[in-house]
């Protein structure tokens, strides 16, 4: 539901048509304005969209909030997606993600998960960009949206409840500052920090 994968699925349909499959996971980790964001470019674009639950959830590993808590995340995601289709899978995924910790990057690898922006050279100014030029003025400032997994401390398990709570409290403040301000509640060992 963010700027990356969403840019990534229209021009997937541009060129593709009804040959490509959007995927959206549904999911504690995912906010569900992301969800209602990506209902509504699907129906006004019309793409072929399938909405899942990956499982991440019922991952005793991924609960657990290990620092590469991603690679249990995305594995089950694209074990999924591989389980639905035999056509190629591509992330969003673009060069300024390549310096970061990315654990999720590896579980893309074991799937053979392309990257398309990657392969372009794309960063994520030149998404905006990209997003801006197709027309796509809410992905255009849309700030980044990582899952909401992220807020929560290395080594806290992950519950569905502690996400839900952290939805709330950045969507009421988002409600109060504006709907394009960068806000991140964070839950640490020492407390809640907004």
């Amino acid at each position: 539901g963010g700027v990356d994968s969403m840019t990534l699925a229209h021009v997937a349909h541009s060129v593709l048509g009804q040959r490509a499959r959007m995927v959206h996971a549904m999911s504690p980790a995912v906010p569900p304005l992301a969800t209602a964001r990506v209902r509504e470019h699907s129906a006004r674009a019309g793409w072929r969209l399938d909405l899942v639950d990956a499982g991440e959830f019922d991952d005793p590993r991924y609960r657990a909030n290990p620092v590469n808590r991603c690679f249990f995340c995305k594995s089950n995601l694209y074990g999924t997606i591989s389980g639905m289709t035999k056509g190629i899978i591509a992330s969003g995924t673009n060069t300024d993600d390549l310096g970061d910790f990315r654990p999720g990057l590896q579980a893309a690898q074991q799937w053979q998960v392309v990257h398309p922006y990657v392969e372009a050279g794309l960063d994520k100014a030149a998404i905006y960009l990209l997003a801006g030029d197709l027309g796509l003025a809410d992905l255009a400032a849309l700030p980044a949206q990582p899952c909401l997994a992220s807020r929560v401390e290395t080594g806290i398990v992950v519950t569905a409840d502690d996400l839900a709570f952290v939805d709330h409290v950045e969507t009421l403040l988002r409600a109060d500052l504006g709907t394009s301000a960068t806000v991140r509640c964070r839950i640490t060992h020492a407390g809640v920090i907004v």
